[in-house]
C-alpha cells in the first residue's frame, strides 16, 4: 500500500479508554518476547495472524499516543511530502520550514519550481532537534544546580 495518510485519526473518549487498557499488554509482551514475528488471536476466533514484531512495535506506540488523547498519522519513510505536509508534520509554518530547507538542516529536492522532503528527512531532523533541546536543558539544570537555584 503506498497511500500517504497525513489527516490524523483523532481518537475519542471510546478510543482513549480501549488503548489505555491495551497498551499495558502490548508492552509487557514485547518486553518479554523476542520473537521477530508475532501471532495474534481473535478471541471466539480459529484464525491466527501472523505480523512482524516491529508492527507490532508500532502499534504500542499508536497506543500510547492515542491513549494520551493525540491524533495519531502513519506516513511511509520513504513518502515524499510537500512543503506544506512538511510543516503541518512539525508543526510550524511552511515559510519557516521553507528557511529551514535553505539552510541544510532538512534533506530535499526540487521538482521544477517545487520542493519535496523526504518523511526520513524530516524524521530525522526531528530527532536531531530533540536531542539539542534535551542537551540544553540539560545544561540549565547543570547550571541551575552550580548556582544553587535548584
Amino acid at each position: 500500500m503506498s497511500v500517504l495518510a497525513l489527516s490524523p485519526v483523532e481518537p475519542d473518549d471510546s478510543d482513549m479508554t480501549t488503548a489505555v487498557e491495551a497498551l499495558p499488554h502490548v508492552t509487557a509482551y514485547l518486553a518479554s518476547h523476542t520473537d521477530r514475528a508475532i501471532r495474534l488471536e481473535v478471541a471466539g476466533e480459529s484464525e491466527t495472524l501472523v505480523v512482524p514484531r516491529g508492527a507490532v512495535e508500532l502499534l504500542a506506540r499508536v497506543l500510547a499516543h492515542m491513549a494520551a488523547g493525540e491524533g495519531v498519522s502513519v506516513v511511509p519513510s520513504h513518502a515524499e511530502l510537500t512543503t506544506q505536509q512538511a510543516a503541518e508534520l512539525l508543526n510550524v509554518s511552511r515559510p519557516f520550514l521553507i528557511g529551514l530547507l535553505e539552510d541544510g538542516k532538512i534533506e530535499h529536492r526540487k521538482v521544477g519550481k517545487h520542493r519535496r522532503v523526504k518523511a526520513a528527512s524530516l524524521m530525522a531532523y526531528i530527532a536531531r532537534d530533540d536531542q539539542q533541546r534535551r542537551e540544553a536543558a540539560d545544561e540549565l539544570t547543570r547550571i541551575s544546580q552550580e548556582m544553587g537555584l535548584l
